[in-house]
């Protein structure tokens, strides 16, 4: 009988202010361990904290994006427990009634689309960071992340594959980019994630979870996943029974690995923190940043669809992010009136695709902009060059050799189209080719294939295709 494995992700996405949570210390990555602790970071008697107003509207800008019920009134609670990154000896953080309760992101698995349902997201704050490296067998503490504000996102247990929860993870990432409220930076622990993993069999009520903490790759979440199912699995098989745990993952040995025994929320003895008041969202504030929020990735898809005519996958690689979106519509509007959204998308997916991840950059930062693209199919639709010549102009443009025009100019590309030069140029191919030419007439469709590329060839590319078809046809017809 099989098994089904369940699967639930608690995602921590740093949000994207200026100042601490609670204080108003710097949040910028790489600074000198300790420079950016202020006193209420770090709990000095007689500090009182205070929220973070920006911190507070990004988590009401995820509330809405993804449907999510805001609480007009929420608690900041204190989270007890003893780390030796935790200078407070708690955490502050939202346990019973969290800023953002409910709402769903739509996520595209191999199977199809799914809809993974979110139990609450809530505001909280970062402790700091152990050091284990050249301290004499001890181990260091860097303060500078403690009070760094987060977004914890809750999803329901309602992932059934390690593939699923890459899925949602890679979606959940990009909406918060979209959003702008984190700038989703797995590398520097902007955005990262802790797996709770189960088995059961399908049918059978959930089974005992493992919670699998701090994994900030998509791989390595793919392939914790993977590994603790099948440890659980063979635990079970063999008459065990899983013990309720948080777990660590080693990339290096492909393995999870026990760190200690699972809490439960009682044996954090959350009260509500005495120095903060309750958070109060009203629903001219709610109204206020709703007014700001950009279209959604669903609502693009949506519109792409049924307003260009494009299929599902052109549509899921448009909207990965939302300066490839943006480039999309300016583009299509560029180019309004001589190339279609589709051809858009093609360059879009391919070549600008192809470049911007051999870069690392985002269609926002690409080299050639949208203006300048548009640029480039115009010279494709007015026949100054051909569709192959035009992909030679796209490097150059990318290169920072300038516009399509000046590259084509510069490069001397502009295609052959005088009827008469092109005549005289089949003409002698036809006379060097005679073996083609009576395939041809015998039937060989290889053989026209071969003509055409010998006037290509003679021509360095620059004839124009068409009339080089045509112009072929009509003589060895003849």
């Amino acid at each position: 009988m099989d098994w089904e494995i369940v699967i639930g992700l608690e995602t921590h996405a740093q949000l994207s202010t200026r100042s601490k949570m609670f204080s108003g210390a710097p949040t910028a990555f790489g600074a000198a361990p300790n420079t950016q602790a202020s006193a209420v970071d770090i709990a000095l008697p007689g500090t009182l904290p205070v929220a973070n107003r920006g911190a507070v509207e990004r988590a009401i800008r995820f509330g809405l994006a993804v449907g999510g019920t805001i609480n007009r009134a929420s608690v900041f609670a204190r989270k007890n427990y003893f780390y030796p990154d935790l200078p407070k000896a708690y955490q502050i953080s939202q346990y019973e009634l969290p800023i953002v309760q409910g709402g769903a992101v739509t996520v595209l698995a191999k199977a199809g689309e799914k809809v993974i349902r979110l139990t609450r997201a809530h505001l909280e704050e970062d402790a700091g960071k152990l050091l284990h490296e050249d301290f004499r067998g001890m181990s260091g503490v860097d303060l500078n992340r403690a009070g760094i504000p987060l977004l914890e996102i809750v999803s329901e247990p309602d992932m059934r594959s390690a593939e699923e929860a890459v899925a949602y993870a890679r979606t959940l990432h990009a909406l918060v980019r979209w959003i702008d409220i984190c700038d989703g930076n797995m590398q520097e622990g902007s955005f990262r994630c802790d797996a709770n993993v189960s088995v059961r069999r399908p049918g059978a009520p959930l089974g005992t979870r493992c919670e699998i903490k701090n994994l900030n790759s998509f791989r390595f979440l793919e392939r914790a996943i993977e590994h603790e199912a099948r440890r659980q699995i063979e635990i079970l098989e063999g008459g065990g029974k899983i013990v309720q745990e948080t777990r660590l993952y080693d990339p290096d040995r492909d393995e999870t690995r026990s760190m200690r025994t699972k809490e439960d929320a009682h044996d954090y003895r959350y009260f509500p923190d005495p120095d903060l008041l309750p958070l109060a969202v009203s629903e001219e504030w709610i109204a206020a940043i709703g007014s700001q929020m950009p279209e959604l990735p669903e609502a693009k898809r949506a519109r792409f669809r049924e307003q260009h005519a494009l299929p599902v996958q052109d549509t899921v690689t448009l909207t990965l992010t939302r300066g490839m979106a943006e480039y999309f519509d300016e583009t299509v509007a560029g180019t309004a009136g001589f190339a279609s959204p589709k051809e858009v998308a093609n360059w879009l997916t391919g070549d600008l695709s192809a470049k911007l991840n051999e870069t690392g950059k985002d269609a926002s930062e690409s080299r050639v902009g949208p203006s300048e693209l548009a640029g480039l199919l115009a010279r494709i639709h007015d026949g100054t060059i051909s569709n192959k010549i035009a992909k030679e102009v796209f490097d150059a443009m990318w290169n920072g050799e300038g516009t399509a025009d000046a590259v084509i100019a510069a490069r001397g590309l502009k295609q052959i189209s005088d009827a008469g030069a092109l005549e005289g140029i089949v003409a002698e191919v036809l006379a060097a080719n005679p073996k083609q030419v009576d395939d041809y007439r015998a039937g060989k469709e290889k053989a026209f294939n071969s003509l055409v590329g010998q006037v290509m060839k003679a021509t360095q590319g620059k004839a124009n295709p068409a009339q080089v078809n045509a112009l072929l046809r009509k003589k060895l017809s003849g």
